[in-house]
């Protein structure tokens, strides 16, 4: 029985990457340089890292199709990565970025045989478990979005910003109960 295949994960991948420019759309461009606490990234650096993790899951799964990440210098690529996270963007260029890059990357994903999703990836030595598939790894990098999603929506709060969530949810009539 197979549920949950490419075509699946690249349209929760589409849902997850709506909601992100969502919230970018939402918070204005002069608060893009906003930090929670000193050692927190802004607004703009936590969209860049979550688009520069997508290219790294992409190095790692489709340009080197890797059967291990043992010895891949993850700082040493997100440091030279097309997309940096410390260099200075618009807002208009982020979500301009986060839109292509977001579709692209969904593209790829929907079109990957489900062999290749299946695949196994070697962790670091003494990880557990000691592999995951590379479905499970693109799946955790979904999942790295939303986690990174949940605290700019924390930070939307912070700058007196309702999220979209909670607009929409309000906008829903509510079913008499009889």
């Amino acid at each position: 029985m197979n549920l949950y295949g490419p075509k699946e994960l690249a349209e929760s991948m589409r849902t997850v990457r709506k909601n992100t420019v969502q919230i970018a759309e939402d918070i204005p461009e002069e608060s893009f340089g906003y930090r929670p606490t000193p050692e927190s990234r802004a607004v703009a650096e936590l969209f860049l890292h979550i688009a520069a993790v997508w290219q790294l899951t992409y190095q790692m799964h489709e340009i080197e199709r890797r059967d291990s990440i043992d010895n891949f210098d993850f700082g040493g690529f997100l440091q030279g990565a097309s997309v940096n996270e410390k260099r200075t963007s618009s807002k208009r260029e982020i979500i301009a970025f986060l839109k292509t890059e977001g579709e692209r990357l969904c593209d790829w994903v929907e079109k990957l045989p489900e062999a290749v999703l299946a695949e196994p990836v070697r962790m670091t030595r003494g990880s557990r478990p000691e592999a995951k598939s590379r479905f499970e790894m693109i799946l955790g990098a979904k999942e790295h979005e939303m986690h990174h999603r949940a605290q700019l929506t924390v930070i939307e709060r912070l700058l007196g910003i309702e999220p979209h969530l909670t607009r929409n949810r309000k906008r829903v009539p509510e079913k008499a109960t009889s």
